[in-house]
């Protein structure tokens, strides 16, 4: 059987003051936008969401009451980087960075590096058994990369060329240890 799998990003909140690791409660705006997907994404048997109040509070916005928490599909551990904003991070460690920004092995942070990320990610994605069938996954931006990464089998250098914006959804199928990236005919349901 082949897993369908669904990975749509957590909305952001309209007003937003971006930072490492941040965690931020959805507004109201954000929850309408969370409304507006609902008819456009495929229909699934099981539903599951990445550990944050975000990526829950999207779940609960689409109407998904039986969401199971999956902690392989939390966000990336941003050590002591965590809760600060870019420009922050630059000025008191630029270098570190942007080695961490160029180098998928750098974790200058003392969290996680892309390429744990990964791991992690293609680890869980691999663990799926084939009768997982259909799923839809309310995921963190970072992980979504990784896992359209993995299913493409592109090299983790490529991470942060992967623009993947709030409410971003993608398909993704596998089987027989096999992902593949699957584009959506524009209006179908499927």
């Amino acid at each position: 059987m082949t897993i369908r799998l669904t990975l749509l990003c957590a909305a952001a909140p309209t007003e937003r003051d971006v930072r490492f690791g941040g965690d931020t409660p959805l507004d109201e705006r954000a929850l309408g936008q969370v409304r507006d997907v609902i008819g456009s994404l495929p229909t699934a048997g099981a539903w599951l969401a990445a550990p944050s109040q975000r990526c829950r509070q999207t779940a609960q916005a689409l109407g998904l009451n039986t969401v199971s928490v999956e902690p392989a599909l939390r966000d990336m551990d941003m050590g002591t980087w965590q809760g600060r904003t870019l420009d922050e991070v630059a000025a008191g460690d630029g270098t570190g960075l942007a080695l961490w920004m160029s180098d998928p092995e750098a974790a200058p942070h003392g969290g996680e590096s892309v390429a744990q990320l990964c791991r992690r990610v293609s680890a869980w994605l691999d663990g799926l058994s084939e009768g997982t069938g259909r799923v839809l996954a309310v995921v963190e931006q970072a992980v979504a990369r990784a896992a359209l990464l993995h299913a493409a089998d592109a090299p983790q250098q490529s991470f942060w060329r992967i623009d993947v914006p709030p409410l971003a959804a993608f398909q993704i199928t596998g089987r027989s240890g096999r992902w593949n990236l699957r584009i959506p005919v524009v209006g179908s349901s499927e």
